[in-house]
């Protein structure tokens, strides 16, 4: 999971004209706890279908952190029960996603599945069906209703899916798939799943 640390006017800056600083980062904090529980509930669903030892067992749990220093970090990480925090790095959102699948791929990871830190409607079954795709297929997305994607999860890493998206826009989901037909691989589309951006997104929540 790729997420900022939820210091108040310091994360979800398109929420504060809604519901100010203090709560927006309360609402960053608790997306997080979230999207993190769902990945410790698929976790088990995954090791449990598998047996003792099975893919599920050897998942690793992921905090790629920013917003914050290396040690404070790690207490993060601690708090929110993962089993390691590394560090986002700087640049876009393409070249964050691009560096934490690049450093799965580089340890020997069988497979990669990257997720942002704002899904309200995240379910651990959609993390269980985006490993089991991966079993099969070469590359899993989850479609986002703003025309980005929410999930992204590759065996290997590709750097030619970060190359040339025009991040933000609606346009990335279109993008990364013609890039994916460019490159030879076959996607899989999960659910369509919204983002928590913007006040609007809040009102189905409240």
């Amino acid at each position: 999971m790729l997420a900022r640390w939820p210091a108040p006017g310091r994360c979800k800056s398109r929420l504060v004209p809604g519901v100010g600083r203090a709560r927006a980062a309360a609402i960053q904090a608790r997306l997080t706890q979230h999207g993190l529980a769902a990945a410790a509930e698929a976790r088990r669903a995954l090791a449990s279908a598998a047996g003792a030892g099975g893919q599920g067992g050897g998942l690793e749990l992921v905090l790629a952190a920013s917003g914050l220093g290396p040690r404070a970090a790690l207490r993060w990480g601690r708090l929110l029960g993962v089993d390691r925090v590394v560090a986002q790095g700087s640049g876009s959102l393409g070249l964050r996603l691009q560096r934490q699948l690049l450093r799965g791929c580089r340890e020997g990871a069988a497979a990669v599945v990257l997720i942002g830190s704002d899904l309200p409607a995240l379910a651990a079954e959609d993390l269980v069906e985006a490993f089991q795709v991966l079993e099969h297929r070469a590359l899993v997305l989850g479609p986002a209703g703003d025309g980005g994607y929410w999930l992204i999860g590759r065996r290997r890493a590709t750097p030619q899916l970060f190359t040339g998206i025009a991040w933000g826009s609606d346009r990335v989901l279109a993008q990364t798939l013609a890039l994916a037909r460019q490159a030879g691989l076959e996607a899989a589309l999960l659910a369509e799943r919204h983002d928590l951006d913007r006040p609007a997104d809040l009102d189905p929540w409240r």
